[in-house]
């Protein structure tokens, strides 16, 4: 910007100081311009258009090359005749609307083959603010120049003057700051617009290692460097960026280097911000290097334009997509510039009121029929950029409609000014015409493609871009991919190749699209905002290697509705059925031989403790909660060691009592007599009640969620199902089963009424190889299968002691009755009595 504004400063002092030297020397006399191209009428615009190729484009003030030393520009004098066409139009009230009635427009036209020229016509211009004289026609708008270099010095000037001016191929974002150019607009969109659609191409077809081209002016600089601030924005790098000079003997070996260094960089696609005169003279060094198969991108400026697509063996270079001004035609342009040229080869120059003369070599003036009698053909590249200037016409037609007050149907005499071009809409060949803030039109592209058939080069519409909201729409099938072996294959351009699904970039250079790829690890994945970093999942999710997602983790848990839990709570029904049969059984029964022999009374204190153990497995099921955590296991412990203590004392009791009663009578009948079973079974129970309280208390079981054993896996438990307090209540039942096993063990040879030592073995057995099997399993596997092993346990440990234990004592009760009288017991001791002596 400080660079732009330097440059605006050199340029409006030289100029301004120039001026004031011609206006005091009088060279700048009206009368003279009358050699120029001109309609007299009530207002006139004047048109700056580029009739003429030179090589003066990048002369700096005050040097001069006349415009009459350069070849005819056919795009130029098609642009010239659309201004002539549109205002003809307008005056003869052949157009859309009667636009100014009564009113009579003219023209002033001038040919800006250079910077100089285009700088020299804005000043005679602004001279003839200041003429007095009653045959000086003022302009009220100026139509042009035809790029942005030749546009910032007249933008400068007449915005000082409050004159509006309308360009039609100036399209350098720069032009859209009204602070510094108020009274400037366009009709063709702002490079803005042309950048953010480049981008998008590049990013549609992944093409993200390009080198950038531009040319040596404001339209080329500018570009270039809003296109590069832009590109690493969407990952897109740029190996190599050059500047195409000017054309002479001196920038000839530049040019040749460039192009080596493009093919150094072996990027396959290339940006071209260049006008189209300078990247004329570029490709034939490209042509030289026989540079083919690659893709170049091109800007409105020349990319539809026939004196690129002219050049000899230009269609080996490979495939053209270029951005152009969308497409529109004029109604009635052909016929009118046939009629030019007729009357041009008639060299017939009657009184009219279009008058061409001699030349005016500081004005650069220019013999309309002479260009004429070249007969130029018009391509789309004309047709559009026409058109543009057939809008521009229009809108400053339409601003003076308003400012003169047409509406009544007459129109007064007044002056147009910028702010009521701001106000101006409308619509012209089916497109709406009007400027926003910043004097641009909100228009988009079509993307535009090369196609040859041969040597004849065709311009095929392939898509289309809007800027607002931002949207590209290309059709790659459209597209013809030269210089490839399959013509439907989209040719690529990357430093390296795109890492697979799930892989991180680790950087190899400055560039980011140079690059090796590495698998992310399990547990992380890669987010695609961030492609050189894995970034961790979070605990409740996982992922596999080379992810680029996380996966939420499958809940491991006993559901109530899970076949295994269906099937286990059948099992827990049928175990409290038996226990509760059971014990109805043993309380009918409870006088008889056999129930007392059991134990009695203990034997329902043991089938209650084995049904609450059942039950304790309910808490196993579902989503573990608070109350579930605190029960489950001291439900079970402590019921099984209340199971454990009767068995233990009733087995003490009968070996007592046919083993040492003899030798400590007085003991055992105090034992006996003081309550010893029952205070021996509760001193027991209490101990467990106390170390299971203990421990809960202290270390307080919670629903957990196990993240450690699975990857892919949350394991919903409860804590501390591994603990000192479990271990301790774990060696406490262990000591129970070990002092069980023994007091029944030493009644092995006591009748067989009163021997539990097989029956309380195979219970305890069962147990033992029960837990053992669950706790083995539970340090390898989480799964549903082993929570269902451990309420499997559960319920076979109690299965087992009421088979072992309680079974036998149920066969005699309810199928040998016989067998459960006093006689028959009686009769078993003393046959034991008998075999012992």
């Amino acid at each position: 910007v400080q660079r732009q504004c330097k440059k605006m400063f050199d340029i409006l002092l030289l100029s301004s100081g120039w001026l004031m030297l011609q206006l005091a020397a009088g060279e700048l006399d009206y009368t003279s311009q009358a050699d120029g191209m001109q309609l007299q009428g009530d207002y006139s615009f004047a048109g700056l258009f580029p009739l003429h190729y030179t090589d003066g484009s990048g002369t700096r003030l005050p040097a001069l090359v006349p415009c009459g030393q350069g070849r005819p520009n056919k795009h130029g004098f098609h642009l010239m005749q659309a201004m002539r066409f549109a205002v003809d139009e307008i005056n003869s009230d052949t157009g859309p609307l009667p636009l100014l009635p009564g009113v009579k427009l003219g023209y002033q036209i001038y040919d800006i083959c250079s910077n100089p020229a285009s700088v020299l016509a804005t000043l005679d211009l602004l001279e003839q603010q200041y003429q007095n004289s009653s045959n000086t026609q003022k302009s009220v708008g100026v139509i042009g120049p035809d790029s942005s270099s030749k546009s910032f010095a007249p933008a400068a000037l007449l915005g000082a003057y409050v004159i509006p001016q309308i360009s039609y191929e100036a399209s350098n974002e720069m032009l859209s700051n009204k602070q510094i150019y108020p009274a400037f607009f366009r009709t063709i969109p702002s490079d803005k617009n042309q950048v953010a659609a480049m981008i998008q191409l590049l990013v549609r077809f992944n093409w993200m290692w390009i080198a950038l081209l531009g040319s040596d002016n404001d339209y080329g600089l500018q570009g270039m460097q809003s296109l590069s601030e832009q590109a690493s924005q969407y990952g897109i790098c740029i190996p190599y960026q050059g500047i195409i000079p000017t054309a002479s003997e001196e920038t000839a070996q530049t040019m040749r280097n460039m192009v080596d260094n493009i093919l150094k960089t072996k990027v396959n696609t290339i940006v071209v911000f260049s006008s189209k005169t300078k990247f004329h003279d570029f490709l034939p060094y490209v042509l030289e290097r026989n540079v083919t198969e690659k893709v170049w991108i091109g800007t409105e400026d020349w990319s539809p334009s026939t004196l690129i697509s002219g050049i000899p063996g230009i269609q080996t270079i490979g495939t053209v997509i270029g951005i152009s001004v969308k497409d529109a035609a004029i109604s009635g342009f052909d016929e009118f510039q046939e009629n030019a040229v007729k009357v041009s080869l008639q060299h017939v120059k009657e009184d009219s009121n279009v008058s061409a003369s001699s030349a005016n070599d500081c004005l650069q003036s220019t013999d309309l029929y002479s260009l004429a009698r070249n007969n130029f053909s018009m391509d789309k590249y004309d047709i559009t950029s026409s058109f543009n200037v057939y809008k521009a016409v229009y809108a400053l037609a339409h601003a003076l409609h308003q400012a003169l007050g047409c509406d009544s149907g007459e129109c007064s005499k007044k002056s147009v000014t910028p702010s009521q071009l701001r106000k101006v809409r409308f619509s012209l060949s089916n497109s709406s015409v009007y400027f926003d803030k910043n004097g641009d039109p909100p228009t988009g592209y079509d993307i535009v493609s090369w196609g040859w058939r041969g040597t004849d080069w065709s311009l095929r519409v392939v898509g289309s871009f809007t800027p607002d909201p931002i949207a590209l729409t290309v059709d790659a099938g459209l597209i013809e991919w030269h210089g490839r072996g399959d013509p439907e294959s989209v040719p690529q351009s990357f430093c390296s190749p795109p890492c697979p699904k799930g892989h991180k970039k680790l950087l190899t250079g400055q560039h980011a699209c140079c690059f090796d790829c590495q698998a992310c690890p399990s547990a992380t994945f890669l987010n695609k905002s961030d492609p050189t970093d894995c970034q961790a999942c979070l605990p409740e999710q996982w992922a596999p290697p080379s992810s680029e997602e996380c996966l939420n983790r499958t809940v491991v848990l006993l559901d109530w509705h899970h076949p295994l839990s269906i099937a286990l709570l059948f099992f827990l029904a049928a175990c409290v059925l038996l226990t509760s049969s059971t014990a109805l059984i043993l309380l009918l029964n409870l006088n008889t031989p056999v129930a007392k022999s059991a134990g009695g009374r203990t034997c329902l204190l043991m089938l209650a403790a084995l049904t609450v153990g059942a039950l304790s497995t309910l808490c196993h099921f579902g989503h573990p909660s608070p109350l579930a955590c605190v029960l489950k296991q001291p439900l079970f412990t402590i019921s099984f060691s209340v199971c454990l203590a009767c068995i233990a004392v009733r087995s003490l009791q009968v070996v007592c009592i046919f083993k040492f009663s003899s030798k400590l009578p007085p003991v055992y009948d105090r034992w006996m007599k003081k309550g010893g079973p029952e205070v021996t079974i509760f001193l027991v129970s209490a101990v467990i009640l106390f170390i299971s309280g203990l421990r809960v208390s202290l270390d307080t079981p919670q629903p957990s969620q196990d993240l450690q054993f699975y990857r892919d896996k949350i394991v919903q438990e409860c804590s501390k199902t591994l603990s000192v307090g479990s271990g301790i209540e774990l060696a406490y039942v262990s000591i129970l089963s070990v002092l069980c096993f023994a007091f029944s063990y030493m009644g092995k040879d006591l009748p067989a009424n009163y021997n539990e030592a097989k029956c309380v073995t195979f219970s305890l057995m069962v147990y033992m190889i029960s837990w053992i099997s669950f706790f083995t399993l539970y340090l390898i596997n989480r799964e549903t299968f082993t929570m269902a092993a451990q309420v499997f346990a559960t319920l076979f440990s109690v299965l087992a002691f009421l088979a072992g234990y309680f079974l036998p004592k149920m066969y005699i009760i309810v199928l040998r009755p016989q067998m459960n009288t006093t006689a028959h017991f009686q009769n078993c001791i003393q046959m034991y009595t008998m075999n012992k002596n």
